[in-house]
């Protein structure tokens, strides 16, 4: 309770009232809720309750990305400061040398881990889960969307049959359910609303040429009233090419992506975090699981390809009471994509006149990803868009 208090967690959350009780009791449960819903002190009440010093791996949490893993890992050091025994956490994470890992994990009481590197451990015999009485899918659906399914099942296989087993994912899919039929005991599902406040987010998009998409981007940095801000593009390339020219027009942008070493993806955060850099372009999967606080703009270069990663974008923003807005810029190519997010969710996002901007001059010249024709659109309109080009 005094680590708790220390790290000004004044009540609990929706997600941590309705799963703490049932984590606490045993039970296995599938927890729905977001990033920044306060779900890693959920899942590590139980863990840091059960857990002993020197009895082996008895947890194991497996997070989709480098960054989740060592938040999380970070996290329970905080949170179990104050337990008598001081017990042994270990991240491991691809990206990096595995040796100091294999040294670790040899005294290791609670691991946090990405799938692949999971399981490389295991081929090496480096990582013995005999010992394992909680196992956590964190981010379970994201897992599942970046293709570890099998890495995943081939984990859950190793650990003991007799063990609680815990999944938190922001949506519950068919494939999360299928999951928990195959390897949990009698699960309890809870979830909890949106940690974002609808009131207090507003959803605007613009209709732009493709020859002005940048340009506008640039527009709207430099007369939008913002804190931090995030800009998500669908590939490490756009991600590159927005970035480099943002600098370019004098606007301190760090982009951050899977291709980049772990060495740089955390000088990155760092800058970001400590509000050194304003704006960070990022992919979706380079994004997930960073629990960034005060982002008040959220840009949509690309609309992305799966309507779920929308409401993951958004829900980086207008959160804890603050206002937030996201920002979609549309271009002939995006069309298909937005009107599925609004078929599936049916999202309130209004129209904004296209303000006069001036044309910005592309100085990075790598191609950007809006210059390439992704598809045919499959509806008249998207024809008569291309066809005004």
């Amino acid at each position: 309770m005094k680590a708790i208090e220390e790290e000004k967690f004044e009540q609990p959350t929706e997600i941590q009232e309705k799963s703490v009780p049932l984590i606490l009791a045993g039970k296995d449960v599938i927890a729905g809720s977001a990033t920044g819903s306060g779900k890693t002190l959920a899942f590590a009440s139980g863990i840091i309750e059960s857990s002993e010093k020197g009895e082996g791996i008895q947890a194991l949490i497996l997070t989709p990305t480098r960054e989740l893993a060592q938040q999380v890992a970070e996290a329970l050091r905080i949170f179990s400061k104050y337990k008598p025994l001081n017990l042994k956490i270990v991240a491991v994470y691809g990206g990096v040398s595995i040796n100091p890992q294999i040294v670790k994990l040899r005294t290791a009481d609670i691991v946090i881990g990405t799938p692949g590197r999971i399981l490389d451990h295991i081929g090496r015999r480096t990582i013995k889960l005999n010992n394992v009485k909680i196992l956590v899918l964190d981010e379970a659906d994201r897992m599942l969307d970046m293709g570890f399914i099998d890495d995943v099942e081939k984990i859950i296989r190793e650990c003991p049959v007799k063990r609680q087993t815990l999944f938190f994912s922001a949506t519950i899919s068919r494939e999360i359910a299928r999951l928990a039929q195959r390897y949990m005991k009698k699960p309890v599902e809870v979830s909890a609303e949106a940690y974002v406040d609808p009131k207090k987010l507003t959803q605007v998009y613009y209709d732009v040429p493709d020859n002005l998409k940048f340009s506008l981007l640039v527009h709207l940095l430099n007369h939008e009233k913002a804190g931090l801000v995030m800009v998500f593009c669908n590939t490490r390339k756009n991600v590159d090419f927005v970035a480099n020219n943002l600098k370019l027009e004098g606007i301190d942008a760090q982009a951050i992506h899977g291709g980049f070493s772990q060495d740089k993806r955390d000088r990155t955060m760092k800058l970001f975090h400590s509000q050194k850099a304003c704006v960070l372009v990022c992919t979706d999967v380079a994004s997930r699981g960073l629990d960034i606080q005060g982002v008040s703009h959220i840009y949509n270069y690309d609309i992305p390809l799966d309507s779920k990663d929308y409401i993951h974008r958004i829900g980086r923003t207008a959160r804890a009471g603050e206002e937030g807005k996201a920002i979609n810029i549309l271009s002939s190519s995006d069309y298909d994509d937005f009107r599925r997010v609004e078929r599936d969710y049916e999202v309130d996002v209004f129209e904004e006149k296209m303000p006069e901007v001036e044309r910005v001059k592309i100085k990075w010249t790598e191609t950007p990803f809006w210059l390439k024709k992704r598809r045919y659109c499959s509806d008249r309109q998207g024809v008569r868009r291309r066809n005004r080009r």
